[in-house]
């Protein structure tokens, strides 16, 4: 991690890096003012210029994460029209971004992101059009819509939870009971698409 020169030419974007930095070798919690200016050889004062404190330190850091991981998303899904293929696509793209970014991962999981929030609303309606561009060819009616996001939602971020705590211990290779849910998925929104609400 470079550090600054100067405190005077700290920047947040350095406090953020820096607390990720700290985040990916120590985990959740390295997350704090004192922790990230060891990090960055400054005394933490230095850090409440930029944010105010640790809950805007975490704050700041799983907003971050979650540009990352859209940018991920979309890099993994770039040219992919097919609906099925999409869905694969992207469910495979955020239980790699999870396995190779495990602390992160988390953090992002368990931040609320708040629609009436300016800022995390942005990234709601990044993360919900992905999903709506996957689902849009089922012709889903609203109440549908949001069964099938709920759905494809709770399989993967549960899949990857349970996958992270290491409760998976069965001798099946994870990656071939990962495809065979991304497949079932595949068939659950056909049933949703059917089924009489």
């Amino acid at each position: 991690m470079g550090r600054p020169v100067k405190e005077k030419s700290l920047t947040q974007q350095d406090v953020i890096n820096a607390a990720i930095a700290c985040l990916d070798k120590e985990g959740e919690a390295a997350l704090g003012v004192n922790r990230v200016a060891r990090e960055l050889g400054i005394k933490p004062p230095a850090i409440y210029k930029h944010l105010d404190g640790n809950a805007a330190l975490q704050r700041a850091v799983a907003i971050t994460i979650w540009r990352q991981y859209i940018e991920w998303s979309r890099q993994q899904t770039n040219g992919l029209d097919n609906p099925q293929a999409l869905l694969r696509a992207g469910g495979r793209a955020t239980r790699n971004f999870a396995l190779l970014h495990p602390n992160r991962y988390r953090v992002m999981t368990q931040f609320q992101l708040n629609p009436k929030d300016p800022v995390t609303s942005v990234l709601i309606q990044e993360v919900f059009g992905f999903l709506k561009r996957v689902l849009q060819s089922y012709n889903l009616s609203e109440t549908k819509l949001i069964d099938a996001m709920r759905m494809v939602n709770a399989a993967i971020t549960g899949f990857i939870s349970i996958e992270q705590a290491g409760l998976m211990t069965l001798e099946r290779s994870t990656d071939d009971s990962y495809e065979v849910m991304m497949d079932a998925l595949v068939v659950a929104i056909q049933y949703i698409q059917q089924v009489d609400s």
